[in-house]
């Protein structure tokens, strides 16, 4: 049975993405399709790694910090050296989204109290 491969503009619609952006990501070399002359066709590795990429995106990871835990799922021993790093970088990752969490609370209040200060005058 042969493996399905999507074009560019395929993945593109399935991920929500811009081709632009699936370009930078094989120039970068985190995806690698396979080629067909000018044509990128992305096979189950590429979607499997397209599916990590975003999701790394999503909670704030670099890109660069997704290449190196993507490099890892190339270790072959059971992936296990790919789950410890996940937990280490996840946990850091974790820690520095509460504080920006933290921060973003803090702005907020401060900006509402400013914001009632000012409504307060206006209504005076």
């Amino acid at each position: 049975m042969t493996e399905v491969k999507q074009t560019l503009q395929q993945m593109c619609e399935e991920f929500d993405i811009t081709p632009r952006t699936l370009r930078y990501y094989e120039y970068i070399e985190l995806l690698t399709p396979q080629r067909d002359g000018r044509k990128r066709l992305y096979g189950a590795r590429e979607r499997a790694r397209l599916t990590l990429i975003l999701r790394g995106r999503r909670f704030g990871f670099s890109l660069e910090e997704i290449r190196q835990w993507l490099a890892l799922y190339e270790i072959e021993d059971n992936q296990t050296t790919q789950y410890r790093e996940w937990v280490e970088i996840s946990t850091r990752q974790i820690e520095e989204l509460e504080s920006r969490k933290r921060e973003l609370e803090e702005a907020i209040d401060e900006l509402t109290r400013l914001r009632d200060v000012v409504e307060s005058a206006l209504e005076t």
